[in-house]
């Protein structure tokens, strides 16, 4: 998220409000039928190894996209991120943010378990459970060099012409040292910003402790899943441009990758497997918050449809019937056929969530 420097709120709860899933509507199965995601630190180690594994599959894969001059498309997962840096103006800061990345992410998943063999759902990262304190954060089992995704790079200096504000507390910045992709300096193929030529990268991380205990903590997650309706819930999600006004997806972002990390670009993201855990961690906030009220929310949409158009100038609201497309990766939909992520019928989603958000 390179482009529009942050986003929201304060203080910390230490206790996880979560409750058992509960069905969205009369479409959807049995939870024994339903994939069902769960929070990193529940897998087992041969779960996590498994994920990971899929992870480097998708990573090796030839990709679809059509080539074209000096592509730096050249996996299956560089599809995706391709897609991503495509449509970055066209998915933020709008009503169809979390629709897009609900979609987005489930395809991954489908990914991982059609192409690569992979048995599991897509994990999630419960943020809440490590930003209790900047200490926590760093300690994360997602961070962990052995079972997890690696930590932070070495700490680069800021440099201070850079026209974009730095992100408070960033601490790293260069290529991770430790976990799956470690002196790899060929896993990154795309960026930084809207760059798509072949340009061979590290992994980056760029951890800001304080960011994430400022904005991924609970009572920021309960702010969110307080609000009336989804106008002003995915308002509250992606908060402002400004890292004095964020959300809990700004959180995530420059929570790990700060200012040179991936995931601190809003166009390349994608290009750290982290960034699925952390989306769907987003969209289980989501479900959380569609399953408060399910007979009203799993129909309730709005905002704009160009990027902080709140004003409507440039156009109308998202609706039930705006297109979503990921390119290569599946075929279009609308946002009306991901608003039930528990409705397996006629091609839907088909997962739920081991534990949902309550209101404490």
């Amino acid at each position: 998220m390179v482009a529009f420097k942050a986003l929201a709120a304060g203080a910390l709860l230490s206790t996880l409000a979560v409750a058992s899933p509960t069905p969205g509507s009369s479409h959807a199965r049995s939870s024994s039928s339903l994939l069902v995601r769960k929070e990193w630190r529940t897998l087992t180690t041969t779960e996590k190894a498994g994920y990971i594994s899929a992870v480097k599959c998708i990573l090796a894969k030839p990709a679809l996209t059509p080539p074209f001059p000096d592509s730096g498309v050249l996996s299956r997962y560089d599809d995706l991120v391709y897609t991503h840096i495509q449509q970055t103006m066209n998915i933020h800061y709008v009503g169809h943010f979390l629709a897009w990345h609900r979609f987005f992410t489930a395809t991954y998943e489908k990914m991982l378990r059609d192409e690569c063999g992979y048995t599991g759902a897509q994990p999630y990262w419960d943020w809440t459970l490590d930003a209790t304190s900047e200490a926590a954060f760093l300690a994360s089992p997602v961070f962990d060099p052995i079972t997890g995704f690696g930590g932070n790079g070495p700490s680069l200096a800021w440099d201070p012409s850079n026209p974009f504000p730095e992100v408070p507390g960033r601490s790293g910045g260069g290529c991770v040292t430790d976990g799956p992709w470690a002196g790899d300096d060929d896993v990154v193929h795309l960026g930084p910003a809207a760059s798509v030529t072949y340009t061979p990268q590290c992994l980056k991380r760029d951890l800001s402790p304080y960011f994430a205990a400022r904005y991924l903590g609970m009572n920021q997650t309960q702010l969110t899943l307080s609000q009336p309706d989804f106008g002003w819930f995915n308002t509250i999600v992606e908060g402002q441009p400004s890292f004095e006004a964020s959300g809990v997806h700004g959180g995530g972002h420059y929570g790990v990758g700060g200012n040179m990390g991936q995931m601190g670009d809003l166009y390349t993201s994608p290009a750290d497997p982290i960034f699925h855990l952390h989306h769907a961690n987003l969209d289980r906030l989501w479900w959380s918050w569609q399953s408060l009220n399910p007979s009203a929310r799993l129909t309730d949409i709005s905002g704009p449809l160009f990027l902080m158009d709140y004003a409507n100038l440039a156009g109308g609201n998202a609706t039930l019937s705006t297109p979503l497309s990921v390119g290569v990766s599946a075929a279009d939909v609308t946002v009306g056929d991901v608003m039930n992520i528990e409705d397996c019928g006629n091609g839907g989603l088909c997962y739920t969530y081991d534990q949902l958000y309550t209101l404490l």
